[in-house]
């Protein structure tokens, strides 16, 4: 049996703004048997090319709405929810982005459900191009 796909393979590219290259997203989907609140998510741990991401330097986004990691925990509206099986989009600040060719990311999703006495870590690790 295939393993669930995590990562939308489309999903990798550097993000341009005003004509200039100011960071990079990805898609990949909540590692919880559920749909959660944005409020339960602790952290987002990102890796790229061996090279850590500074949590400030990471957005969130679902339903058209973009935030920080601190921002997410206070989101208790209900329309901001990241669904079973749908893909979020995670954006990273980084003047110029990525290069050009292969890549390897490795992410961490950190939840904390309020009936549970620990945190669930998922750690997600995939290759991409960025074209």
């Amino acid at each position: 049996m295939a393993g669930r796909q995590i990562y939308n393979p489309a999903g990798f590219k550097n993000i341009e703004e005003n004509g200039k290259v100011t960071g990079y997203q990805f898609q990949f989907k909540a590692q919880y048997y559920r749909g959660i609140t944005l409020s339960i998510v602790r952290d987002i741990q990102i890796n790229v090319d061996g090279e850590d991401v500074k949590r400030e330097d990471i957005r969130f986004t679902v339903n058209g709405e973009t935030f920080t990691l601190e921002e997410m925990r206070t989101v208790v509206d209900s329309d901001y929810r990241w669904e079973f099986g749908d893909y979020a989009t995670v954006s990273v600040i980084k003047e110029g982005g990525l290069a050009k060719g292969n890549h390897h990311i490795h992410a961490r999703q950190i939840i904390a459900p309020s009936y549970m006495p620990f945190q669930i870590e998922a750690d997600c690790d995939a290759d991409f191009v960025i074209e």
